[in-house]
């Protein structure tokens, strides 16, 4: 009697183990490579009729997903590798960030648009290898052209495009009908306002006010900010107002931009409008004579440029009168020429106000009289710089940020731009 007892103990642990061996083997055979991903950051890639084509599923390597942007400026094409570690209920974190530059721009090859390709490939193979090739079918490649590309001719502009389509088509990315454009200078300011305010923590913490963005280039200017007061969104032009989704949030921004689309036309010059630097040198001459560094009218330079600048800004910049209670960051001529002032360090930023600008502007204007300078833009950006600033709104004790870095991360738009694309790829 005990014989079968102890035959149907051990029958009965073997079948146990047997049990315990299967489940374990199927559910690691099973199992995800991540938890749950946050639905208001994962995109969704696939598309129906194409089931070759990622899936949500398949966008992310681990916890992390990537995004490829190209900065193709009128100066050079810039490449922004980004990898995002993300959590679960959080907005992502950026992990890691690759940048690579070269020279020249797209723009440069408006008569031989073939030759582009070159450069953009170079570029991609930087994506190629910071990349995991497992995910890189489901890593959107995205190219978008500024002032540079803005400037030329339509047709000059879209065969340049479409020869970068070429390469993208043929790439291992994911590329898609929207991933070559040329960006809306209004996206641009509006990309870098989500830059500086996701690297802050504006954008995802509440205790955290969000920042306004100021960009002066030599083809195109912006002003961006999320105001706070209601007379702002109703007094302002409909189409300096924008929303838009990001984190489970809606923003509504003020962003104004003008780009450089007529030289020296100042009668085609409508109201409101900024003019970037570009078109302020070609249009304001404020150092006279270089043999003599006098203004023509024998007034001192200061004035005689301060005149002019006046002039040309007379009712074409739109004031903000809520702007000059927010926090603003300042990029491109607004950080280089703080630094030829001495004002801030090159590499590390700081802070500025609008009467340093001021106080600069005469000390070099009126010194060119005695001592020649090696830069001849300088008194006239300077003045130009001031008189802005002023006119939008900003008094002379205004102090703002500069910064080419935060957190080690470039403080360009390219960031802002990939996360608003990968955010359109899921909405649609």
């Amino acid at each position: 009697m005990r014989l079968p007892k102890i035959a149907s103990v051990f029958v009965f642990l073997g079948c146990l183990a047997a049990y315990l061996m299967f489940v374990t083997h199927h559910y690691d055979g099973v199992r995800p490579a991540i938890s749950k991903i946050p639905p208001h950051f994962h995109p969704r890639l696939g598309l129906s009729g194409s089931p070759n084509r990622p899936t949500s599923s398949e966008v992310v390597s681990g916890r992390f997903q990537y995004g490829v942007m190209f900065d193709a400026g009128s100066t050079g094409t810039r490449i922004h590798v980004f990898k995002f570690q993300l959590e679960d209920n959080e907005a992502p974190k950026l992990a890691h960030e690759t940048f690579r530059a070269i020279k020249p721009g797209l723009s440069a090859y408006a008569d031989n648009p073939e030759k582009c390709k070159e450069g953009i490939l170079e570029l991609l193979e930087v994506a190629q290898d910071s990349i995991p090739s497992s995910v890189w079918s489901s890593t959107p490649l995205v190219l978008k052209a500024t002032a540079g590309l803005r400037l030329l001719p339509g047709e000059k502009a879209t065969h340049l495009l479409d020869r970068v389509r070429e390469v993208f088509v043929e790439s291992p990315f994911l590329s898609r009908g929207d991933s070559v454009s040329i960006m809306d200078g209004a996206d641009e300011g509006i990309s870098a306002w989500i830059t500086v305010n996701f690297l802050i923590g504006g954008l995802h913490r509440s205790d955290t006010p969000t920042v306004g963005m100021l960009d002066l280039g030599g083809g195109s200017t912006q002003i961006t900010f999320s105001p706070q007061d209601e007379k702002t969104i109703q007094t302002s032009p409909i189409d300096y107002m924008t929303s838009f989704q990001m984190f489970n949030s809606t923003h509504t921004l003020y962003s104004h931009s003008r780009g450089q689309q007529h030289r020296a036309s100042k009668s085609l010059l409508g109201p409101g409008l900024l003019w970037p630097m570009g078109t302020c040198r070609s249009s304001v001459y404020c150092e006279g004579p270089e043999s003599s560094f006098v203004s023509v009218s024998g007034e001192p330079i200061y004035e005689s440029c301060l005149r002019k600048v006046e002039k040309v800004l007379y009712r074409k910049v739109k004031k903000a009168e809520e702007a000059k209670d927010i926090e603003f960051y300042a990029f491109s001529y607004y950080y280089d020429r703080a630094v030829d002032l001495g004002a801030i360090d090159e590499k590390t930023g700081g802070i500025i106000k609008v009467s340093d600008y001021i106080d600069t502007a005469k000390r070099v204007c009126n010194g060119m009289t005695v001592t020649p300078i090696e830069n001849p833009f300088l008194c006239l950006d300077l003045t130009y710089i001031s008189t802005m600033l002023q006119e939008l709104g900003f008094p002379k004790e205004k102090v703002f940020k500069l910064a080419r870095k935060i957190d080690e991360v470039e403080t360009s738009w390219a960031l802002g731009a990939t996360f608003h694309y990968i955010e359109s790829l899921h909405s649609q």
